[in-house]
């Protein structure tokens, strides 16, 4: 059973430290099963680190926190070649996609010489709910804040665009986030951005926000909009967004 409309949940968040392994998932990842309407089967999901560079031991933590919440699970790599015959009938069949955190400038960049871009949407558009954690956030807007090219922050304009808007990951964990993103917007170089902290995730049915959910308690998510300043300089306004805390892990 797919999600009934496209789903993305973007998320600063999603795993937690495991009692008997490495990994578990958390509350967000659950979600991403409840978003896509699984039931009477072990869900399914594939993960995709390519922006991580398809680490072997982060895909086995990721099969290993998936045979703890009973899911069903399997990654695609792109490292060296793509260790699937058909990307796109794999992830058709496919309840959620999660994409690990990294580089997003090069999971952009490897994604589009496989064509998973184009794959990713269609699989959006059929139902498969596409999740994921900081990288696999940013990827699925327009642009955000990366260092993907250096310990500096820079700006990353060429994302997916499947959401059109910016988005800001670990914004309350990591200080040069926050006024990178309120520059950002200020300036024009990103439009209306979505933002979380630490543990948030976004939901959003087509393009539209309609939820934020955590998984820890006191967190929020925050929405940067271009204001008008008291001179001539262009401001950028932060609006809080509530997040509902999801209930225990199952």
């Amino acid at each position: 059973m797919a999600a009934t409309q496209p789903t993305i949940l973007a998320t600063s968040g999603g795993y937690r430290r495991g009692q008997r392994v490495d990994l578990e998932f958390n509350h967000l990842m659950h979600h991403a099963i409840d978003l896509a309407g699984a039931s009477g089967r072990r869900p399914r999901v594939t993960y995709i680190g390519t922006a991580g560079g398809d680490s072997r031991e982060w895909n086995q933590r990721f099969i290993e926190a998936a045979r703890i919440a009973g899911f069903e699970a399997s990654c695609l790599n792109l490292f060296t070649m793509p260790n699937i015959d058909s990307m796109e009938d794999h992830l058709l069949s496919q309840d959620v996609v999660w994409v690990g955190g990294g580089s997003v400038a090069n999971l952009l960049a490897v994604w589009r010489v496989h064509g998973l871009d184009l794959i990713l949407h269609r699989a959006w558009q059929a139902g498969v709910v596409l999740g994921g954690v900081s990288a696999g956030s940013l990827c699925w807007f327009r642009g955000g804040a990366t260092d993907s090219f250096g310990p500096e922050l820079q700006p990353v304009t060429n994302g997916l665009g499947f959401l059109p808007y910016g988005n800001g990951v670990h914004y309350d964990s990591e200080e040069r986030r926050r006024p990178l993103i309120h520059q950002l917007v200020a300036n024009g170089t990103l439009g209306e951005t979505h933002c979380t902290d630490d543990g948030v995730g976004l939901v959003y049915h087509g393009t539209a926000l309609v939820e934020a959910v955590s998984e820890t308690p006191g967190k929020s998510a925050y929405i940067v909009r271009a204001g008008a300043g008291e001179s001539v300089d262009a401001i950028a306004v932060e609006e809080p967004w509530e997040a509902r805390l999801l209930g225990s892990v199952k």
